[in-house]
């Protein structure tokens, strides 16, 4: 398993979370960014959570992680997309961790049921996953 950096410059967090944001941005100011990863974001205001969020890709658009490219899976992916930015203000973001989109689809469904609250905090803790994972895959070199 690779070892967590002890410091990693904005630019590198971005890679792994997907853009540049707030949330990066104070990650950035810390010694052990990744470590802290999951304390800074329970910091974070919904606003600073939301922009965060934002920054990732759609489930069903082309990233690292995601496979799979069947027409209707991905059509369903697109209509739940809608009704979920549409709900929440904001992007589903999901630790795909292996799965296909197909095996996406019914998670996109049951979190749709959930509140903004609890969408933003889940949002935000796959969002950290998916970090440590691009982390530990090397889909971002440590410079230093």
């Amino acid at each position: 398993m690779r070892e967590l950096p002890r410091q990693l410059t904005a630019d590198e967090l971005a890679a792994l979370f997907s853009g540049r944001t707030r949330l990066v941005e104070r990650l950035a100011a810390h010694d052990d960014p990744l470590g802290v990863a999951r304390d800074v974001v329970g910091e974070a205001s919904q606003d600073e959570k939301a922009e965060a969020l934002a920054a990732h890709p759609r489930i069903g658009e082309r990233s690292p992680e995601q496979h799979g490219d069947d027409p209707a899976v991905l059509a369903e992916l697109a209509a739940l997309n809608a009704a979920y930015e549409e709900q929440f203000g904001f992007r589903f973001v999901v630790f795909v961790n292996g799965r296909s989109r197909a095996e996406i689809v019914p998670v996109l469904r049951e979190r749709l049921r959930r509140s903004r609250a609890e969408e933003l905090d889940t949002g935000c803790d796959d969002l950290v996953s998916i970090a440590l994972d691009r982390w530990q895959k090397g889909l971002v070199a440590d410079s230093h």
